[in-house]
């Protein structure tokens, strides 16, 4: 339940206006053209899975890898442009991401 059911559900009276609908907007993150590279590796004996390639802003990839580390549960960072994830999760994160539109290329094992 997000904040607006919650307010929907506090004042079932309110009409919201023009300027409260306009917010939803915000989170729309940029698609681009060029396939996101999903690849795997190795690193001190455990498995990483990392994304590259993304052209669009620093901003729109660090929400982008908040939304993944959330939706599988798993740690990871944002460093020079690309998102590492611990595990080996492509598939997974390849079906989150052609869901939202974006392109995916598998490299790698």
């Amino acid at each position: 339940m997000d904040l607006k059911d919650q307010l929907k559900n506090l004042f079932p009276d309110h009409e919201p206006t023009e300027d409260e609908q306009k917010i939803d907007v915000e989170n729309e993150i940029w698609l681009q053209e060029e396939p996101i590279i999903c690849k795997y590796e190795k690193r001190k004996g455990k498995p990483i899975t990392i994304l590259e390639g993304y052209t669009g802003a620093d901003e729109d990839f660090k929400k982008l890898a908040k939304e993944l580390k959330t939706k599988l549960s798993v740690g990871g960072s944002f460093k020079d442009d690309s998102i590492i994830i611990q595990g080996d999760y492509r598939d997974k994160i390849m079906k989150i991401l052609q869901e939202k539109g974006f392109k995916v290329k598998r490299v790698g094992g």
